[in-house]
């Protein structure tokens, strides 16, 4: 295992007390991609809000219930609600 610098300890340290709330970002980012795209882009995007949001703790059921019915404006009250 390679030993780290006091820096990058602090960076890594920095990043997983503040994981939770880079994955709310990210969840919000891509729920905007999602009103802007089609296709198989808007299924890659699903599948990463997917693993973003299981972060945040949402239930994989409700994921998959927001995923079927397909629509962003669901996605976005449920970040809202979770902010």
């Amino acid at each position: 295992m390679a030993e780290h610098s006091k820096y990058q300890q602090k960076v890594i340290k920095r990043y997983y007390e503040n994981r939770d709330a880079i994955a709310l970002q990210r969840a919000q980012e891509l729920v905007t991609e999602l009103y802007l795209t089609a296709g198989k882009k808007r299924e890659k995007h699903w599948d990463s809000l997917a693993l973003h949001l299981a972060k945040l703790g949402v239930k994989p059921d409700v994921i998959a219930h927001l995923r079927s019915q397909d629509k962003p404006e669901l996605v976005a009250t449920l970040i809202k609600n979770l902010v």
